[in-house]
């Protein structure tokens, strides 16, 4: 198994992205890793180089503020670009990337490819919850106009990876909507509705955005832009809520004894709602595996995204995504 990343992609490249595959490839023996970018710098970063890593130069780089498309097609030897094509030409069984979001999703359609019966592919990551679990929410971002058929596409693809990688037996799928009643929401929700209830899949009917943290569904399906708000919305009330705690335990002597006190407590809260902690979030629907790291990852991040398309690629979820598409 080769997996294949980005070097030069996210605001801490190349550093993070080296140190996190260092750390991957010396704790799995069992997988080939290949860091695609600037081969000087990647170089001066490797120390104790495992037998399982290796480097392959590119000599261009998408920066975060590139037009996602002209990018993709101009800069031809970009490390992304790079590392699609190896996934594309069976070089690898998948790729990580942490660099710029529109230009991955780019590289997926016109490097990669999409799956056939795919209308659609889905930005899918983990939206934490209450319980750690975490819900699989997609698409958050990819398709800001989706129709109830690509829903549909959505739910049967997420359902498919909890079950292979994540290992849950018959999924919960819940349709994020402003009731929890049958025929609430606008257009798109209310025909979308039946399509889901026709999925051999477990549809547990709508969700709303407050219960979703719960872990009422262990996939909530909604179209791009409904689900981007979601996301940014739990981020930012999370790194208020951090911001407040913060102020209002170094406000005294009393205070700041009581933070000390109660550190492991608000160590484990951060864990629970830390992004990190996923690793990544994978692009269903393409006909490779396809993971995008947080922007801002870390040499954790980066380790756990490698963890996350090493179970993914030997559960074989692209094939029994396609397998269930197609019918076989």
């Amino acid at each position: 198994m080769k997996i294949v990343i980005d070097a030069m992609g996210g605001d801490n490249a190349p550093r993070s992205n080296v140190e996190g595959a260092l750390s991957a490839a010396r704790e799995w023996q069992d997988i080939e890793i290949v860091l695609v970018g600037d081969q000087q710098q990647i170089e001066a970063l490797l120390t104790d180089r495992p037998s399982n890593l290796s480097v392959v130069h590119a000599s261009e780089v998408i920066e975060a503020e590139d037009e996602p498309v002209k990018a993709v097609r101009r800069k031809k030897d970009s490390s992304m670009v790079v590392a699609g094509r190896m996934v594309r030409d069976g070089e690898a069984s998948a790729m990580i990337s942490a660099g710029n979001t529109g230009a991955l999703m780019t590289t997926g359609l016109l490097v990669v490819g999409r799956m056939k019966g795919i209308e659609r592919p889905a930005l899918a990551p983990i939206i934490p919850t209450l319980d750690g679990k975490g819900v699989l929410a997609l698409d958050l971002g990819a398709n800001m106009d989706s129709k109830p058929e690509h829903l549909q596409q959505f739910a049967l693809m997420g359902s498919l990876y909890r079950e292979k990688v994540h290992g849950i037996a018959k999924p919960r799928v819940g349709l994020l909507n402003v009731g929890t009643e049958p025929g609430k929401g606008n257009e798109l929700t209310k025909q979308a509705y039946p399509l889901l209830e026709q999925l051999p899949i477990h549809f547990v009917g709508n969700v709303e955005a407050r219960d979703v943290m719960d872990g009422v569904c262990d996939v909530l399906v909604c179209d791009g832009f409904a689900g981007n708000i979601l996301l940014k919305a739990i981020e930012g009330t999370a790194g208020a809520l951090f911001s407040l705690l913060k102020e209002q335990f170094s406000q005294s002597l009393k205070t700041k004894l009581a933070a000390a006190l109660m550190m492991p407590q608000l160590r484990s809260l951060k864990s629970t709602l830390d992004y990190k902690e996923h690793g990544g979030a994978p692009l269903l629907g393409l006909s490779g595996l396809v993971v995008k790291g947080h922007g801002s990852s870390d040499a954790g991040a980066i380790k756990n995204a490698v963890r996350q398309a090493r179970i993914a690629v030997s559960s074989k979820l692209v094939e029994s995504i396609s397998n269930e598409i197609s019918g076989k």
